[in-house]
């Protein structure tokens, strides 16, 4: 960790702009403070914290993960995190990639002793230890990026041997089920993908229910097994964070976005829309769009 560490903070220095830093194959985020929560949509990807501490919500359960730990998030689902412990002296630093499940799910199938599933889908968000193998699997993609001409061949070498380690882990049949065609997991996260695509429409259920192959009932509880969230509350992050992006970046006015998203009442909208942001929709969408102003200007200027 100590190597990771130290080598991210070399990148980092070396880069004009500010965090985080995008690369072909990987992401690096540095926090020299810790900073206020950010509302994302989490896509299948591993977190790892080579330095200082950051949390991570999703719906009710709150995760802290700190340096040696990596946050792995195996499904598609709204979330909050936040850089809880840093300092200009010993800045968070963070290592992101995506996490490919066709390449889990190819690694898992040749693997002599899999994985042993139960009936039940497991969480789709855990904190893991870092540490031995998979530490040294992630200096090595630090590194590849001072040699890009390596990456095509390299790279996909290297996200195999992760795969291993997480499938080999303490989590290995976690990771497993939300790769494994026709697993209950992978039913469940084929109605995450349809209530995704149709988020501003009125979806029952039940029809989530029978795309997942499950009774409402069970359905109902695997989802929120996976994600953290209720379909209702899932369904409902989703519109407000669509909605706020209309609002911050092409400036649609909060009635057309309420009305875009799916919403039926202006005020419902606002009252939710505050208690997800913190404040109503005008006043959180000028605090936003001059804090993006702000870190762009702090941008300019250390280029």
């Amino acid at each position: 960790m100590d190597q990771l560490a130290e080598a991210l903070l070399r990148y980092t220095e070396k880069q004009p702009g500010k965090s985080p830093y995008m690369t072909p194959i990987l992401a690096i985020l540095r926090s020299d403070h810790p900073n206020p929560p950010a509302h994302m949509i989490s896509r299948p990807a591993m977190c790892i914290v080579a330095q200082g501490a950051k949390w991570a919500t999703f719906g009710d359960q709150k995760l802290e993960y700190r340096a040696g730990q990596a946050l792995v998030v195996g499904v598609e689902t709204p979330s909050i995190g936040r850089v809880v412990e840093a300092s200009p002296g010993t800045p968070c630093l963070v290592l992101a990639f995506e996490l490919d499940l066709a390449i889990i799910r190819s690694v898992a199938e040749g693997l002599d002793a899999p994985p042993q599933l139960t009936g039940e889908p497991g969480c789709g968000v855990f904190v893991t230890d870092f540490q031995g193998p998979l530490a040294d699997c992630a200096l090595r993609l630090v590194r590849l990026l001072d040699t890009p001409q390596a990456i095509p061949t390299l790279y996909p070498v290297i996200m195999r041997e992760i795969c291993y380690w997480l499938l080999t882990g303490p989590h290995g049949g976690d990771i497993a089920r939300l790769t494994l065609i026709n697993s209950p997991s992978q039913r469940v996260i084929s109605a995450v993908h349809s209530l995704r695509g149709r988020f501003r429409d009125t979806v029952r259920i039940e029809e989530l229910a029978a795309v997942a192959q499950l009774s409402p009932s069970a359905f109902h509880r695997q989802f929120k097994a996976l994600t953290s969230l209720t379909p209702l509350q899932y369904q409902k992050q989703l519109r407000l964070l669509e909605a706020r992006r209309l609002m911050v970046s092409r400036g649609v006015n909060v009635e057309t976005a309420c009305f875009e998203v799916g919403y039926e009442s202006p005020s419902q909208f606002s009252r939710e829309y505050a208690r997800m942001f913190g404040a109503p929709p005008k006043r959180d969408v000028t605090r936003t769009q001059i804090r993006i102003q702000d870190e762009r200007a702090g941008a300019q200027a250390s280029i």
